[in-house]
């Protein structure tokens, strides 16, 4: 029915009035709990809590003995008001997936590539496994939930938070491997499902072992491309027309080595999923310096990019950085540190030529502080830029490495589960004006109570908080960041455990967690009551 036979008709006129003023009335609800916002004015625009949040998590490493856990953790206070459904969250296994069975194929029947994957054989043809059971689940705002799984039983994890533990849900999944030759802590804070994702700091040398872990939460198929970028540009892959096929709700672990025959110690990666959203991670196993998780890149759209988190006892710190824009980059290198900000030496600058990736050994740039690493445009010309960092600590045999990735900042709040009660830091940046900010360290998924504080971070500077908990805390424990005022606010979060005098660690930034979204304004017009003559 066209747009003027509608208006012909009352009746339809009258449901539509009807079904506008529900909505209005529906959306008055939302914003809820202690922290909402009064009404917004008719017609103006309005914040309100989202009421539902969906997470993928890729399967744990398959490094034999290690040992995996999850924590789940939605903030207090925010879940929609006058909504009388209980709030529930819960992950359920995806079944991992291989390619060249029988499965259906996805997207008008195109075939998988890549039959060298490292993934583990299909347990369902449905995708879902059969009878499965959540193996996470959380249903009350402010009490973490944690989880602890068996590598050699786990799968990747799909799901969704709804109602009154939505806004602000994360998970974080952490495991420590504890073995000759791929020893670490890899840690990862489950992402939401998107089409699109890009990395920086991917490798296809003998001594690295990079998997791109691809999770479909879907019903439906769908196929990934894979493009990888080096110091000379696009390498062929063999798999640029077909892509990967990926059946729905499953998963595969591509070894990015099977795709090229060059070996790169840097590389930049592309992944985007043709159709619907997946979930997108790279597992790094390096025989020197043990594993970790390279998370996808969350800011530096507009040339700007901050790399929140670098340890204050940090060996060594590699940066590579990628622009896939048209335009060449000339970037100013600046460090964020505890008191002040500089530029390194003999790393003024940092020139990024379109479609070319470069890679620059920082050292040990923080010089015993904690910083952070800021990137900016030194002319008008701006564009996209993808880049991380590889951290690493220690000495020698004993060195451990994290990745840290650029990151969006913390506009409203940001929350990250998983910490432990001894060695978790978090770093706040303002590399601007004065942020001000509070801290709440959630109870403890073990007992305890909430604990908060108000920080004033330093312009222009990366302030280190190490929790102080209240006696009677057990288990793992979340913290949220609430920007309350003032300048640009980003942060990260270190995880430290020591094993045989090695500092196994990892930093998972914070991005904002996006638990609010604008609602449109909605006003009276008598007119949708009348029908036009």
């Amino acid at each position: 029915m066209n747009r003027d036979a509608l208006r012909r008709s009352p009746v339809l006129s009258l449901l539509a009035a009807g079904a506008a003023l529900a909505l209005a009335g529906a959306l008055g609800t939302l914003g809820g709990g202690e922290s909402a916002a009064p009404p917004a004015p008719a017609g103006e625009a309005a914040r309100a809590p989202v009421v539902r949040t969906s997470l993928v998590c890729p399967r744990p490493t398959a490094v034999e003995e290690a040992a995996t856990y999850y924590t789940a953790y939605s903030p207090a206070g925010e879940g929609p008001a006058g909504d009388s459904r209980p709030g529930t969250a819960s992950l359920l296994p995806i079944t991992p997936y291989t390619p060249g069975t029988d499965e259906e194929n996805p997207d008008e029947d195109e075939e998988a590539t890549g039959e060298d994957t490292d993934a583990t054989e299909a347990t369902d043809d449905s995708g879902e496994q059969p009878g499965a059971e959540p193996v996470v689940e959380s249903a009350e705002p402010g009490v973490p939930v944690a989880v602890n799984v068996k590598n050699d039983e786990a799968t990747a994890l799909a799901g969704t938070a709804e109602h009154r533990v939505a806004p602000g849900w994360t998970v974080q999944q952490s495991s420590i491997v504890d073995t000759s030759g791929a020893r670490g802590l890899l840690g990862t804070a489950c992402q939401a499902p998107a089409a699109d994702f890009w990395f920086a700091g991917a490798a296809t040398v003998d001594t690295r072992h990079d998997y791109l872990h691809l999770t479909n939460p879907e019903d439906g198929g769908t196929v990934v491309d894979i493009e990888l970028y080096g110091p000379e540009g696009r390498l062929e892959t063999g798999i640029a027309e077909d892509g990967v096929s990926l059946p729905g709700r499953s998963g595969v672990a591509v070894r990015l080595s099977t795709l090229t025959d060059e070996q790169h110690a840097g590389l930049a990666v592309h992944v985007t999923a043709r159709t619907g959203r997946i979930g997108a991670q790279i597992e790094t196993v390096d025989e020197q310096l043990g594993v970790d998780w390279l998370p996808a890149v969350t800011g530096g759209t507009d040339g700007r990019v901050l790399l929140p988190g670098i340890p204050a006892d940090a060996k060594t710190v590699r940066l590579v950085a990628f622009t896939p824009g048209d335009a060449d980059l000339n970037l100013s290198v600046q460090l964020v540190g505890a008191t002040g900000t500089f530029t390194p030496a003999g790393n003024e600058s940092l020139f990024l030529r379109s479609g070319l990736l470069e890679a620059v050994e920082l050292a040990d740039i923080t010089q015993g502080e904690p910083g952070s690493l800021l990137l900016t445009p030194e002319d008008s010309l701006t564009g996209p830029v993808v880049a991380s960092l590889r951290v690493t600590r220690g000495d020698g045999s004993k060195q451990e490495m994290a990745f840290i990735a650029g990151t969006a900042p913390v506009e409203e709040r940001a929350s990250v589960s998983g910490n432990v009660l001894d060695g978790t830091e978090l770093s706040l940046v303002a590399p601007g004006e004065t942020a001000e900010v509070r801290v709440t360290w959630s109870a403890a998924s073990g007992g305890g109570d909430p604990v908060t504080e108000e920080i004033t971070v330093p312009a222009g500077t990366t302030v280190a908080v190490t929790p102080e908990l209240p006696e009677g805390a057990k288990g793992r424990y979340a913290a949220t960041v609430e920007r309350t005022g003032g300048g640009e606010l980003y942060a990260a979060r270190t995880l430290t455990v020591e094993r045989d005098k090695i500092p196994m660690f990892t930093v998972q930034t914070l991005p904002d967690d996006r638990s609010r979204v604008t609602v449109p304004g909605t006003g009276e017009n008598i007119g949708l009551l009348l029908p036009d003559d």
